[in-house]
């Protein structure tokens, strides 16, 4: 039986960015392919942000997958796995913004989606007739798509598991990687079959791994409906627009939702403009938050700093904002220009790119561009004042006191990233 090895690969110095993190949750790639592979393979999947690869295995097959900043490190796993004799797949984000990079550290690559074209490479292999590179030429069908395999999520993330209901994303933000990944628009797989993956997790905390789980908003209410009954709990990332329909924020309170994640990025108007995400709009971020607090439902707010109108002052303005409104939790990020997205395109060409280290592109510890309005060093600077400061005892204290929702649970959330942040400086 012919041994096929799937890696989520994560480097060294992600996971040390990623050290302040308290929760990381299970990326679903693998476990997703994993399900597509039929029964005459031997498969094993080594999470590298669980578990160390095991050298003494050798694996015909080794399907890496990997995100930027972990590129270098999945070059030297392909290469070490090369010289033993394996066949080396990679795919994932990196290889889809820079295939022609990837190439030359692999023996097959996987453009896009993988969904159609997994299967048969694999049958192809066994025949000696595989090609060296797959691509779509549309976008994937959702439709019959198989539950992702269980055994093989390893990450003990305090969930009971991660899924998806719909892929890609209506917006075309400059930073952003995911229309550059899956193309423009929004696909959404059949409700019944995602209500019955849902069910299937024997535990009560879910993740649903979409960019924007509310971006069609029938849908989305319809999809709430559906898993009611199961009466778990869950949390995703939503659009701000999802606080102007009280329906649809009532269908998921009562579904179980107990946190959306909102990409704010900013509370400067200027700097959404600037990268093509005009439509948040800063003046009612207040109300959205208060809207969806209403329901029952906390807020974890996305925050990048960085952007071309970002003055020193924007640390301070943008925690005074998140105090006031009692905002439960927060993701801040250093604006990171992944290269194949806009963003980078325009700072290549303004020459304020100042590295094609890879490693360095993780929107935590390193700045890679040159920023407009201060200096790298304040970049980071402000970036580590503002972890610092928001998950400081006075901090917590006076958000969660502003906004007691899901109190029982975002307070032990907030000191253990209060214990975390302390423990990675």
């Amino acid at each position: 039986m012919p041994k096929l090895l799937l890696i989520t690969a994560s480097s060294d110095e992600i996971r040390q960015a990623r050290r302040s993190r308290f929760l990381n949750f299970q990326q679903i790639t693998m476990p997703y392919l994993a399900a597509r592979v039929s029964h005459g393979w031997e498969v094993t999947h080594v999470d590298e942000e669980a578990e160390e690869i095991d050298w003494g295995d050798r694996p015909d097959v080794v399907g890496i997958t990997f995100h930027t900043p972990s590129a270098q490190h999945a070059y030297e796993l392909a290469a070490r796995f090369r010289a033993q004799g394996a066949c080396v797949v990679m795919g994932g984000p990196h290889v889809s913004l820079l295939p022609d990079e990837a190439a030359q550290h692999a023996d097959v690559i996987f453009i896009g989606e993988a969904e159609g074209l997994w299967e048969g490479f694999l049958d192809e292999y066994l025949r000696g007739t595989w090609r060296r590179s797959y691509q779509r030429d549309c976008p994937a069908l959702l439709d019959g798509a198989p539950m992702a395999s269980k055994a093989h999520y390893h990450r003990r993330d305090f969930t009971s598991g991660v899924l998806f209901a719909t892929r890609g994303c209506p917006n075309h933000c400059d930073f952003c990687t995911i229309a550059v990944m899956y193309g423009p628009g929004l696909r959404k797989r059949p409700i019944a079959e995602v209500a019955a993956e849902y069910g299937s997790f024997p535990g009560k905390r879910i993740i649903f791994w979409d960019d924007n789980v509310v971006a069609d908003r029938q849908y989305a209410k319809e999809l709430f409906r559906a898993i009611a009954p199961y009466r778990k709990w869950w949390s995703s990332q939503a659009s701000v627009h999802s606080a102007a329909d009280d329906e649809l924020l009532e269908l998921a309170a009562r579904s179980g939702c107990k946190q959306l994640f909102l990409g704010l990025e900013s509370i400067s108007q200027s700097s959404m403009a600037e990268v093509r995400k005009n439509f948040n709009r800063v003046d009612d971020y207040a109300s959205v938050i208060e809207r969806v607090h209403a329901h029952g439902i906390a807020v974890q707010a996305g925050i990048v700093f960085g952007f071309d109108h970002d003055t020193p002052e924007i640390f301070k303005n943008t925690l005074d904002f998140l105090e006031a409104n009692g905002v439960q939790n927060a993701t801040f990020n250093i604006l990171t220009p992944y290269p194949g997205t806009p963003l980078f395109q325009r700072l290549e060409a303004q020459g304020r790119i100042l590295t094609r280290d890879w490693r360095k592109f993780n929107g935590r510890s390193d700045v890679v561009f040159r920023p407009r309005q201060m200096s790298a060093d304040e970049l980071l600077g402000g970036f580590r004042y503002a972890n610092q400061r928001f998950y400081s005892w006075e901090s917590v204290g006076r958000r969660l006191f502003r906004s007691p929702v899901q109190l029982w649970w975002t307070l032990p959330l907030n000191l253990a990233y209060a214990w975390r942040w302390r423990r990675s400086l």
